[in-house]
């Protein structure tokens, strides 16, 4: 009988407070339902496709998440050897540092010339198809077309940080590619000059880990930052770097179809000044949640 006493003060305890809003945190309604939760965004499952419109790309959300950003030092020289130790990054993708991402969608694949006509009403790119990745676009054109589709939306779509960018690409990998150290594989996951040469339909490559197809190959991929000459004093939150620039260059991510297996590294970088066009310079997009 003391225990059920006990039990019925404190409800009435619990419910006299959640009715004065005294636990933070808790607005119910007359029904005792926590209104404040309701109003907190609800999580999207990693993996689930977004698409908004019929015109609009087709988003994968990925999963919150740290990685190591960028190529570790070279190995030390080999005393016993008269082989010259190969390179294993570039000064531009140093220092390696651990970054913390926030879950976020990017597009399954890169934006096509179709969906880019549907926004824009014309076909910049050299290599004309529809569903070929569209190219020779600027940052600063991609940006207006990013305006188009958010105000049709109602989202929040952007580029991809570079952080953002080497999340998706590598998922969850460590090595040089997301399928290991050796390109011997690179075939099935890309398009590099050794098989094309030229730019070919997104999706018909075998995808990543996380679902998101031609990451790398195909086209160099535009990102939200401005370059640096290297990782030092760089976010560790996965946020764009677009301060303290090295000149009025962006970075683009990836390699191309004309490029060979080196430049096809998770951790390659390059940049242009952002009204520079390139036949094999693309993007895809990434969504807020």
């Amino acid at each position: 009988m003391g225990k059920l006493l006990r039990f019925l003060v404190l409800a009435c305890v619990v419910k006299v407070a959640g009715a004065q809003g005294l636990f933070k945190g808790f607005v119910p309604d007359e029904n005792g339902t926590n209104l404040d939760a309701l109003k907190q965004p609800q999580r999207v499952a990693p993996g689930t496709i977004i698409k908004d419109c019929p015109d609009c790309p087709e988003m994968v959300v990925l999963p919150s998440g740290s990685f190591l950003m960028g190529s570790p030092p070279d190995p030390a020289p080999d005393p016993f050897s008269n082989e010259r130790q190969k390179p294993a990054g570039l000064p531009s993708e140093r220092p390696q540092h651990r970054v913390q991402v926030q879950s976020f969608s990017i597009g399954k694949y890169e934006v096509t010339q179709e969906q880019w006509y549907a926004f824009v009403g014309n076909n910049p790119s050299k290599n004309k198809g529809r569903t070929l990745p569209l190219d020779n676009a600027s940052w600063h054109e991609i940006q207006q077309f990013i305006v188009k589709l958010n105000q049709k939306t109602g989202q929040k779509y952007r580029l991809p940080s570079e952080a953002e960018w080497e999340y998706a690409a590598r998922a969850g990998s460590t090595s040089i590619y997301p399928f290991g150290d050796s390109d011997n594989e690179l075939h099935v996951f890309a398009w590099f000059d050794a098989i094309a040469n030229k730019t070919n339909p997104v999706g018909l490559k075998r995808p990543n880990q996380f679902g998101v197809f031609d990451m790398l190959g195909n086209v160099w991929e535009w990102t939200q930052d401005c370059f640096h000459e290297n990782y030092s004093g760089a976010p560790t939150d996965g946020g764009a770097w677009t301060t303290g620039c090295s000149g009025n260059y962006r970075v683009l991510r990836g390699g191309a179809a004309n490029l060979n297996s080196e430049h096809l590294r998770s951790a390659k970088r390059s940049w242009m000044a952002p009204d520079g066009q390139t036949v094999f310079g693309g993007f895809r997009l990434a969504r807020d949640l």
